[in-house]
């Protein structure tokens, strides 16, 4: 019989290629890993890793087995969930990662809904940005996600996870008052030569902004490197840059700023969760929750 935790483990270098980051993930020494990744070899009586250059690569069969290690988690927390959903009510901690442009405007409305619906429920909002909050969720450390993806990078949702869309954020351009002319007669392409405010790498918000200026002819000069994006809009009012962001955090731009719609979808913001565990009734309760929430 396979050890489904050592699958997890292969399943995790499957995707993030290096020992050092499953055991970074896993909070263990590269070594255990290694060691979990051989037992379970043994196990499987095959080779699923090998050494390229300093570091491993799934073979053939490991590839297979991880790729099969997502149906395999799936059908345990489905049985899971139908063991909670014998409770009567929802209740428990539930802990929610919550990207930090969605605070207010989802996991604030999700709090307030919850504590009314369903009072034995213990909600715990966990701020994260995806990059952050999936490997979590994946981890079991977060039960629900509310996170977004871009349509201009064309990303799917994580393996393992399923995501429930919940709304559309489109973007925005945000620059100085002085250059709003200039843009609406000749577009994004008039900003080449501007200095611009992204999130620090690695980062899809700054993949996006840096994906959009491409598409128009340029690659953009990041200058201010701003993990709050809503905060950079305050450069963006001397003059002295700008920047694309959702429309979720431009609703209330300082004086001195203009904010225009870029054409296109810009993110969707979903709702995600690991595979399997849709049916268990805190996390039912928060995706009811969630979609009544923004529907409003």
């Amino acid at each position: 019989m396979l050890d489904v935790k050592r699958m997890v483990l292969l399943r995790d270098l499957a995707e993030h290629g290096r020992v050092t980051a499953v055991a970074d993930l896993h909070g263990v020494t590269p070594s255990a890993v290694s060691q979990q990744l051989r037992a379970l070899e043994a196990e499987a009586g095959a080779a699923l890793v090998e050494r390229e250059g300093r570091g491993l690569r799934l073979t053939a069969a490991g590839a297979a087995l991880a790729a099969e290690c997502a149906h395999v988690l799936a059908a345990l927390e489905r049985a899971e969930g139908a063991v909670r959903a014998l409770d009567a009510e929802p209740g428990g901690e539930l802990a929610v990662g919550c990207a930090p442009s969605a605070l207010r405007t989802v996991a604030a409305p999700l709090l307030a809904d919850l504590a009314v619906r369903y009072p034995r429920l213990r909600p715990r909002i966990v701020q994260a940005e995806p990059e952050e909050a999936v490997p979590e969720l994946l981890g079991r450390r977060l039960d629900v996600v509310v996170a977004y993806r871009y349509e201009l990078l064309g990303a799917p949702p994580a393996a393992g996870t399923t995501a429930v869309p919940l709304f559309d954020d489109p973007l925005c351009l945000a620059l100085p008052q002085e250059l709003r002319a200039v843009v609406e007669r000749e577009g994004l392409a008039a900003l080449r030569e501007h200095a611009w405010v992204s999130a620090p790498e690695p980062s899809s918000c700054r993949d996006m902004l840096v994906h959009a200026c491409r598409n128009a002819g340029f690659t953009p000069r990041i200058a201010h490197d701003v993990a709050d994006l809503r905060s950079g809009l305050w450069l963006v009012a001397t003059g002295r840059a700008v920047s694309i962001l959702p429309r979720l955090l431009c609703d209330a731009p300082p004086p001195g700023t203009a904010v225009l719609p870029l054409p296109g979808r810009g993110r969707v913001v979903e709702a995600v969760v690991r595979t399997g565990t849709e049916g268990r009734p805190a996390v039912a309760a928060a995706l009811d929750a969630l979609r009544a929430a923004t529907a409003r």
